[in-house]
């Protein structure tokens, strides 16, 4: 029996007590060819809520945008701001539409609300688990060996932004679909940053 065919890149949600880590790299490529070194893989929905996602590019642009929307749709209806478990359900829904002709893209989602911090990961048609780390993509392997070997519940989120580049970093180094850089999401009940970081890392 064949291996089950991956999507290209690498991204990774790390989860603790006082927040969420979303990071993955920056290359975009098709079989053997490099699109691009600066590829967007992690974004920002809402104010405490990220996505990330490794697959193809197009995909993950149009999932982020559909997920923003409906989310900005649900805040103004509700009067409230979503849940990370109902973006996450709301995506799952979107996706599995889709089984037919799937989108080529496994994501992420984190984020902090009001029930604290919390990391899902979904499957191109839908399925939802929630973990405390998850690492997708073809740069997956290399990169859940180093967090596993690392992850504590009860690190810092400061740590656990480390260990997220560390273990995309391990990805990069020998996985070809993965490189050029690392777009860092953190998110904690007080704040919320973004950084990209050049490759090699200093």
């Amino acid at each position: 029996m064949s291996e089950v065919e991956v999507l290209p890149g690498t991204t990774v949600g790390v989860k603790v007590v006082d927040g969420v880590v979303l990071a993955a790299e920056k290359r975009v490529s098709y079989g053997l060819y490099l699109m691009s070194k600066s590829g967007k893989k992690v974004y920002r929905i809402l104010d405490r809520m990220g996505l990330a996602s490794a697959g193809l590019i197009a995909d993950m642009q149009t999932l982020a945008r559909i997920i923003e929307a409906e989310m900005r749709i649900y805040e103004l209806d509700a009067g409230i701001t979503p849940s990370v478990w109902t973006a996450a359900k709301l995506l799952s829904y979107v996706l599995y539409e889709r089984r037919l002709f799937p989108y080529f893209a496994e994501i992420i989602v984190g984020g902090m609300d009001e029930t604290g911090s919390h990391l899902y990961s979904l499957d191109p048609i839908g399925a939802i688990i929630e973990d405390d780390y998850v690492a997708l993509g073809s740069g997956s392997r290399l990169a859940i060996s180093i967090i596993e070997s690392s992850y504590s519940s009860s690190m810092s989120l400061d740590d656990a932004e480390k260990l997220a580049i560390k273990a995309i970093e391990a990805a990069m180094k020998r996985d070809a679909a993965s490189g050029d850089g690392i777009d860092v999401l953190t998110i904690s009940k007080k704040s919320v940053s973004e950084k990209s970081l050049t490759w090699p890392l200093h």
